[in-house]
């Protein structure tokens, strides 16, 4: 969606104008990984106008490949309005345009994936349509040469009205091989109590399932043969990445135990950790819209780069952090050299970490990075 964001603190009855963007979970990932890198490829459908031409234009200036976008000639682009004030809070607001829109008439007749090694799908997607929901049903079905799928919970209370809409986002999720999602979102929607180990026990079926509870940082839940089942897939470094409504990743396939190693191949690295928790580092925020989507970018980076399940939720909460220390939903991550220098950090140097606005551009020498 086009997304337009107010010049000044207030209600959306008072703000007089607004600034131009962009947004969308899963154009947000695509951009933020293909300004890493990474191969992206966005699949979505936008109108013949000029919302569209600004959308397509935007998201491949950052590198994404957009061949996948289909333009509909009947139907707008979406647009939405916001407050300046927090979500969450009783001074954000939010004014969706996206009734009807081109997007929301996306069907399993009418949008092809397409090769890659991620498909990334979000929960926002399945409540724009019945239609949109039932693609979103046949991607993360099971089938012979599925990639693994990465599902972003997004669980949005005014999004999608009807009783069915939480069980959806479960069935979703439980047919994902990596999942993201909130604690608060966990309990909103689906009542779950007792933390990160009560939605795990909700969720048993992901391979890989990471747990946010916002600024006091993330647990993953990794099984054995989910996490062999991407190293079976991938060479190390893991491989290029594409996006979109969609984006792709290997199979969850693999058993208990260590895999022996075929000859001349190095031997396998241990089972990992069943349970890992890594907090956030402070952050000055400025706007949390997007975060959520940086942070699944930075994990799914460090994924295909091979990386340790705590290094990737690392680089998820700096990924969000530069998000966060910025007013749009959309920015630049850090540059790979500087966020592995943070990734590094001891545990002491990692906690006490603060990051404010700019700190993507400060400078890259390690002397120069900062803790107090």
């Amino acid at each position: 969606m086009v997304t337009f964001l107010p010049t000044r603190p207030g209600r959306l009855a008072d703000v007089p104008s607004f600034d131009r963007a962009i947004g969308g979970a899963e154009s947000n990932v695509a951009c933020a990984l293909a300004a890493a890198g990474h191969s992206a490829r966005w699949v979505s459908r936008v109108g013949v106008d000029g919302f569209g031409d600004h959308l397509v234009e935007t998201i491949g200036s950052y590198g994404v490949d957009v061949t996948g976008v289909r333009r509909d000639a009947l139907r707008p682009t979406g647009v939405y309005f916001r407050t300046a004030g927090e979500r969450g809070t009783s001074a954000h607001e939010v004014a969706y345009y996206r009734a009807g829109s081109a997007a929301s008439a996306m069907s399993v007749e009418n949008v092809e994936v397409g090769a890659g090694r991620v498909l990334h799908l979000s929960g926002i997607t399945a409540a724009l349509s019945e239609e949109c929901l039932r693609l979103m049903r046949e991607l993360t079905a099971p089938r012979t040469g599925r990639p693994v799928v990465s599902f972003d919970v997004n669980h949005r209370s005014g999004l999608r009205r009807d009783a069915n809409g939480p069980g959806a986002l479960l069935e979703l999720a439980r047919g994902a091989d990596i999942v993201f999602v909130g604690e608060d979102e966990a309990e909103e929607a689906w009542g779950v109590a007792g933390g990160p180990d009560g939605i795990r026990e909700l969720l048993p079926e992901p391979a890989v399932l990471v747990v946010k509870k916002g600024g006091r940082g993330a647990t993953a839940f990794v099984s054995a043969a989910g996490e062999w089942g991407l190293v079976a897939q991938f060479p190390a470094p893991l491989g290029a990445l594409s996006c979109g409504q969609s984006c792709r990743l290997g199979g969850t396939g693999g058993r208990s135990g260590t895999p022996p190693a075929r000859a001349g191949e190095t031997p396998p690295t241990p089972a990992p950790t069943p349970r890992t928790f890594e907090p956030a580092p402070t952050v000055d925020i400025v706007s949390t819209t997007g975060a959520g989507d940086a942070f699944a970018a930075g994990f799914l980076s460090g994924t295909l780069r091979g990386l340790p399940v705590r290094e990737r939720l690392r680089l998820g909460h700096l990924w969000a952090a530069a998000t966060l220390t910025t007013p749009g939903d959309l920015t630049t991550p850090p540059t790979r050299a500087h966020a592995d220098r943070l990734v590094a950090l001891d545990d002491h140097a990692w906690e006490t970490l603060r990051l404010g606005p700019g700190w993507t551009q400060a400078a890259q020498a390690p002397e120069e990075v900062r803790t107090p």
